[in-house]
């Protein structure tokens, strides 16, 4: 019986006997576990390694290792076969609610003010799935890391094997505390920042800027919602290795429009939540996403200055590989990330 591209059940036994002798430490434990012989297993998986045409184990009269070859194998086989389990679990139940594991990728400071309170409000609700939460400001291979879900800051590539749903833009609003006001004064034009003391994100070496900022009345560019068959390789502005929610990088010796060049910045710092520290303790202005700032402004801490104007927006997507039949973990995924995060950034 052809399963798929030839793979016949005695081909998947030989993935399974390896496996379970990478798992079980050994060809004995192997043999315990799918109560077989040890000869049984070491002739599949001698099979195995002879079909792939590499050795899977170096093997001593005292102990076995994988190599790199076998190594790389074991991390596809296992999310091979953890599918298939999954697969069986949801026909088995006869029905299309949400389990097995999620794996789901984010940059770190908007997934975790963001992005996770969602996703586990969405897994307590369904108590089969399991979820796996990666923060990282490192652009991610989906594909290639074994991730489900990506949520994505910046301009999205086109990259063949990735769909992706926009969840609306990220804007960039300027703040300080009261405090500080009371002391400096409040800047009622942009030309006024010059005389203040910028509270600056920088991150290896590169400073930041602050993008332009345009009256709120002028519409931003419009982009398409819904899918769209593409991915977020390379995210905008912070570069291709790098996602920083909507804070863009710019040459240190240029401003951004709307700006003039004022005294050297005293504070760079490269975590968001540092920044509003800062900006709490009176150390200047800041420039930060909407999503940042909202806590310190329902508390009051700060203060948003200039209120009629709103910067560029940064796109914010999810991302995840193109199958044709999405499975319910990520259908509900999805669905509740668009319901949570669209209003908030729709509207940004």
């Amino acid at each position: 019986m052809v399963i798929t591209d030839g793979y016949t059940p005695d081909r998947l036994s030989g993935i399974s006997a390896f496996v379970a002798a990478v798992d079980a430490g050994s060809f004995a434990g192997a043999a315990e576990r799918l109560h077989l012989t040890r000869s049984a297993v070491a002739k599949r998986i001698a099979r195995l390694e002879a079909r792939l045409g590499v050795r899977l184990f170096h093997r001593t009269t005292r102990s076995q290792h994988l190599t790199d070859e076998g190594e790389t194998f074991y991390q596809r086989c296992i999310k091979v076969l953890s599918e298939l389990s999954e697969a069986e679990d949801e026909l088995s139940a006869g029905t299309q609610s949400p389990m097995g594991k999620l794996r789901v990728t984010m940059p770190v400071q908007i997934g975790r003010q963001c992005i996770a309170p969602v996703l586990l409000a969405m897994a307590k609700a369904h108590p089969q799935l399991r979820l796996e939460m990666a923060f990282s400001d490192r652009r991610v291979d989906l594909i290639e890391e074994g991730y489900d879900l990506a949520v994505r800051s910046g301009r999205l590539d086109d990259t063949p094997g990735l769909k992706a749903r926009s969840l609306g833009e990220q804007t960039m609003i300027l703040c300080a505390s009261p405090g500080y006001l009371a002391e400096f004064g409040t800047p009622r034009t942009f030309a006024d920042l010059a005389d203040h003391e910028r509270l600056m994100y920088g991150r290896g070496g590169n400073l930041y800027e602050w993008p332009a900022f345009v009256p709120c009345a002028t519409p931003g560019a419009s982009r398409p919602d819904g899918l769209i068959d593409t991915d977020a390789g390379a995210d905008a502005g912070a570069g291709a290795d790098v996602d920083t929610g909507a804070i863009t990088r710019s040459p240190a010796n240029r401003t951004s429009a709307g700006f003039r060049r004022g005294r050297t910045a005293r504070f760079v710092l490269d975590d968001l939540v540092a920044l509003v520290t800062a900006a709490e303790q009176g150390l200047g202005v800041v420039c930060i996403p909407h999503w940042v700032a909202a806590l310190p402004l329902s508390h009051g801490t700060l203060v948003r200055l200039m209120p009629d104007t709103r910067s560029a927006g940064t796109p914010l997507h999810l991302v995840w590989p193109d199958t044709r039949h999405p499975s319910p973990k990520l259908r509900a995924a999805i669905d509740a990330l668009v319901s949570a995060l669209i209003p908030e950034f729709k509207g940004a």
